[in-house]
């Protein structure tokens, strides 16, 4: 049986010991290290050793009573969430590991929503028992209180394989038909075993032990717990399916690819359909990783965790045959930054290193930026950037710095407009319509065509529609992403011997600009949706913070002294409140930030006034079009532009 767990957790909670602890119980490994002593066997980069965290999700696996366990470490910092999100998808079953003497964080929090997203059943370790100060009976009315009400203690109630008095009623109080076999017949232990499986595989049952991973207390219990209670139905019978989660380059340069296999056998030299091009591709190897080392396989199984060779344009996320559905990623940079590096490196190779860790990491969203040029990336925060610099250096050698990380704005428009665009210098033709809407918050940009094959060939359709895909557009305000808008293309025209190669892109773009300069243009600011848990007379203090950060939250609620406030508030007010929130609580109080998405800015006048963009200055694009009159193109601007238009 082919089980991959995921250990989770705040930072500095115990979730790399606890891992080590794991491996050496199943002889995986042969010394237990330790993060402070810098020998973890899961965090072998020299970077995660020198700062003594987690920040590439690795894996390794090991043999458990007769089952494979593939395991997956992921990192604790919020700056590297992307990361651990991409992990999830892959994990059937979840560890989130939390300190018997912090209690639940406020990143904590934040994996179990991604947990509860994408439906991972989870288990509970409470750590650091042996710590002055740690209450784990505390800690477990926490989780349910803020998780779940259905969250079970197994340390005591579960030993040797056997369910005590307690935790057969906590069971069957969920199951209505056990319940009544229980009425009326009494317990029986096979029936009980697998219902208690199938309710915390459906997530309806949590389970909690506790221990301590640095003293090794509870550990190998938990792990027998684990085994008995987790279960997997992966088949080989079926065609291969499986998704791509993770791309890393080895030492070669060559893409390395890692999969979850859903179904199947996969084999070297299978050929691979991938991406939404259809690619196809032939696998060159398999890996089988443990840590930063691997085997080499001859074939893959449905239930594993392994990695390829071959897939030269693999994406993050790809699917290959049929598997899950991938849920879009909740976390998303709310920050960019731009790339500084000194004039003697060449620009083209510091952009090329960027696209290459823009691959293995899609957050980073590497972009060249024309107007500015200047390369610039999109970043969860400082220690992101910092890593990065590390990181850059040691792989490509180059020397590289970054510029303060600036709020990531958006654009948008509220009401509807048609934007026209012409391109006919001398020999050149082409004509496009584009009907421009405001759509739902947060639904990015879209397309649609109700152009008529009459007016415009469907060649000629599919062009422009690739051309309003191939890039991300940007506002006219400040030059920010454009998103929230729905672009129709309503018409067209060509010209059998004049329109060429490029022709649409031009009237495409121009069409695009000159709708933007006559819709009413708004700015958009990303948010957060916040969680703050403190005593009721820091309640004032924090409300009134909430309020001059430009936020709003709902009515408090106060149980045992404690108050949670929860609401919603702009990331640019709020994204260094932390430390300041610290020293209010005195470290003991809980705040925890998830991106919510964007809302009109707060401060839309300032922003635009700092940032300056000239829109007629952007070398990207232009809303004047071309007409040709006696052998001549001429310009026509943009409030002119529509009168002049040959499809009207």
């Amino acid at each position: 049986m082919n089980k991959t767990i995921g250990i989770l957790a705040h930072v500095d909670a115990g979730k790399t010991t606890f891992s080590e602890q794991l491996l050496y119980h199943t002889k995986s490994i042969r010394k237990r290290g330790r993060v402070d002593h810098q020998n973890a066997f899961l965090d072998s980069h020299a970077i995660e050793k020198s700062r003594g965290i987690t920040i590439f999700a690795d894996q390794a696996s090991f043999s458990f009573n007769g089952s494979t366990y593939f395991l997956i470490d992921t990192p604790g910092h919020v700056d590297f969430s992307p990361e651990m999100e991409r992990s999830i998808q892959v994990m059937d079953y979840a560890i989130i590991i939390i300190s018997a003497v912090d209690g639940i964080e406020g990143h904590t929090e934040t994996v179990w929503q991604f947990l509860q997203k994408h439906k991972v059943p989870v288990f509970f370790f409470i750590n650091k028992t042996d710590r002055e100060g740690a209450d784990p009976v505390q800690v477990l009315e926490d989780i349910r209180t803020n998780f779940s009400e259905d969250a079970c203690d197994i340390t005591s109630n579960f030993q040797n394989n056997v369910l005590s008095e307690k935790l057969i009623e906590f069971i069957a109080e969920r199951d209505e038909e056990l319940l009544m076999q229980y009425l009326e017949t009494g317990f029986d232990k096979k029936t009980w075993m697998k219902s208690f499986q199938r309710m915390i595989a459906a997530n309806e049952i949590y389970p909690c032990a506790s221990g301590s991973a640095l003293q090794d207390i509870g550990i190998l219990d938990f792990l027998l717990q684990l085994d008995q209670l987790t279960t997997s139905s992966y088949s080989n019978e079926q065609a291969f399916g499986a998704r791509i989660y993770k791309i890393r380059h080895d030492e070669n340069g060559n893409r390395i690819c890692f999969l979850k296999a859903f179904s199947g056998i996969l084999q070297v030299r299978d050929k691979l359909v991938y991406g939404a091009d259809c690619l196809e591709e032939k696998v060159t190897q398999i890996r089988i990783y443990n840590g930063s080392k691997f085997k080499a396989s001859e074939q893959a199984q449905a239930g594993e965790l392994f990695a390829i060779a071959g897939l030269t344009e693999a994406l993050v996320g790809d699917a290959i045959g049929v598997c899950p559905n991938n849920n879009q990623s909740e976390v998303t940079p709310t920050l960019k930054s731009t790339v500084l590096f000194d004039p003697s490196l060449h620009t083209k190779d510091v952009l090329t290193s960027f696209r290459i860790l823009g691959a293995e990491d899609p957050s980073l969203s590497v972009f060249w930026d024309e107007y500015f040029q200047h390369i610039q990336i999109q970043v969860m925060g400082v220690i992101q950037l910092e890593v990065l610099e590390q990181v850059v250096l040691e792989r490509f050698g180059h020397n590289v710095k970054f510029g303060e990380p600036e709020i990531l704005y958006k654009e948008t428009i509220n009401l509807p407009v048609m934007g026209y665009g012409h391109f006919e210098p001398l020999r050149h033709y082409a004509e496009v319509h584009l009907k421009l809407e405001p759509g739902k918050r947060d639904s990015g940009f879209r397309v649609d065509n109700t152009c008529h094959a009459d007016a415009l060939s469907v060649g000629n359709q599919n062009l422009i529609l690739q051309h309003l895909t191939e890039r991300n557009h940007h506002g006219i305000l400040t030059g920010s992403p454009l998103t929230d808008v729905k672009a129709t293309l309503v018409t067209g025209r060509g010209h059998n011997e004049h329109t060429s190669g490029g022709d649409f892109r031009e009237a495409t773009f121009r069409a695009l600009r000159q709708g933007l300069e006559q819709a009413q243009n708004q700015l958009l600011e990303p948010m957060y949706r916040f969680k703050i848990k403190v005593n009721l007379e820091q309640m004032g203090k924090v409300l009134s913070d909430v309020q001059q950060a430009y936020g709003s939250f709902n009515a408090p609620e106060t149980t045992g002294g404690k108050t949670i406030i929860e609401g919603r508030v702009p990331v640019a007010t709020f994204m260094k409140y932390s430390t300041e929130f610290a020293a209010l609580t005195h470290g003991k109080g809980a705040l925890s930030l998830l991106f919510d998405g964007y809302d009109l800015c707060h401060n839309e006048a300032q922003v635009i006034d700092r940032i300056g963009y000239e829109k007629n200055a952007d070398p990207l694009y232009t809303s004047t079009s071309i007409f040709c009159a006696k052998g001549q193109g001429y310009k026509v601007s943009w409030d002119e532009a529509e009168k002049a238009m040959h499809c009207l």
